[in-house]
């Protein structure tokens, strides 16, 4: 079995950790370890309405473990307290299942690497997460320390970004680079699903998956708008970020927001938009990522616009058009309109995304593990 501790509750956006949880699962066992849920003493937890872990079946394969911790279980000298906890919650939870443990994952900086004993335990690094201190509103010297800490304890190290692999290279360890995928399977009938009924901009229409927050380039969102190309957000805006222009573009007849979707009532939305936009701002947290949604736009049969960052460079394809000003991001939005639909086109996009499937991603996983004998 793997232990894989996620980043990311299994019931939030369906992110890295639980796509490549899924895909795991299809090889060998997977026990999913949600981040902690804090209970307050004399309150019930929100989950079954149980205050202890609570441990289920997903899928055929598949289990979930959602944790609880102590309140402020971030908090420094608080989040060893917590380490503890869970990893004893982690180690009830693979007795129950009673099936042993050839690897732990962890995509995150929790002290969990050395949980059940594993002969091999993966730092699984999805983010440049001191970089993104700021973002998260943690310490940069704590997580500093966190890192390093995963980084030293880990058997292997693998990075989801080139940017990722060539920083942790060195002191002995030499990273494996698997990148972020795609479900080519959810994205296959795009162009066939219904077009969603709260969505009322008219075409063509330029498309954002995911949340709009300070990693966003709001010039480009701007431009884009400021051409007369219909713009639609589809996902939660952080009502911290340039609450101004947001607040001025959001006004714009030609501009809707849907908010978050369930992940799998994105075809839809998809299947309605003509261009898929990856509108990053240049920053380290961001050169260091990479973005699901470019290889969700492809495998939709959607071209994309991105502004320049390394994990476009490295998937090294025409079908996806750079941009680092607003109004040259504008004019490969619109220039992008006159093929978006074309049959021939859409087939390669979606060709290309079915060579980054999640399918694919999480077998590299598996072959690098067995290569190391672990299962």
């Amino acid at each position: 079995m793997i232990v894989f501790c996620a980043g990311t509750s299994f019931e939030g956006i369906a992110g890295t950790d639980v796509h490549m949880a899924r895909q795991l699962s299809r090889h060998a066992p997977v026990l999913y370890v949600d981040p902690p849920m804090p209970v307050k003493p004399g309150r019930r937890g929100l989950v079954d309405g149980r205050r202890g872990p609570v441990l289920r079946q997903v899928s055929d394969g598949l289990f979930r473990l959602t944790p609880r911790s102590v309140p402020g279980h971030t908090r420094r000298f608080v989040d060893r307290t917590t380490s503890r906890l869970v990893r004893r919650q982690i180690e009830d939870a693979v007795r129950t299942l009673d099936r042993p443990v050839h690897a732990v994952v962890v995509a995150t900086l929790e002290d969990l690497l050395k949980v059940c004993d594993a002969p091999r335990r993966i730092f699984y690094g999805t983010d440049d997460y001191v970089a993104g201190a700021e973002l998260m509103g943690l310490r940069r010297s704590a997580l500093m320390r966190a890192e390093m800490r995963q980084l030293s304890k880990a058997t292997d190290v693998v990075a989801v970004s080139p940017c990722l692999r060539d920083r942790w290279a060195g002191g002995g360890r030499s990273p494996v680079l698997i990148t972020n995928g795609c479900d080519v399977d959810t994205f296959s009938y795009t162009d066939t699903a219904p077009r969603p009924r709260d969505l009322q901009l008219t075409g063509p229409i330029a498309g954002v998956v995911g949340h709009i927050n300070s990693r966003t380039n709001i010039d480009m969102l701007a431009a884009v708008a400021a051409s007369g190309m219909s713009l639609l957000l589809i996902g939660p805006v952080d009502r911290r970020f340039a609450p101004d222009r947001m607040r001025n573009l959001l006004q714009q007849p030609n501009v809707q927001t849907v908010g978050q979707k369930p992940f799998a009532e994105l075809p839809g939305y998809l299947g309605a938009i003509d261009v898929g936009l990856t509108p990053y701002a240049d920053t380290p947290f961001n050169r260091a990522s990479f973005p699901l949604k470019t290889l969700e736009y492809l495998a939709a049969g959607r071209p994309v616009v991105s502004t320049d960052l390394p994990a476009t460079r490295w998937l090294d394809t025409d079908l996806i058009t750079m941009a680092e000003k607003p109004t040259s991001f504008a004019d490969a939005v619109v220039h992008a309109v006159a093929d978006a639909r074309d049959p021939a086109l859409t087939e390669q996009r979606r060709k290309f995304a079915a060579q980054h499937s999640w399918e694919r991603r999480a077998g590299a996983l598996m072959q690098f593990l067995d290569d190391a004998g672990t299962t």
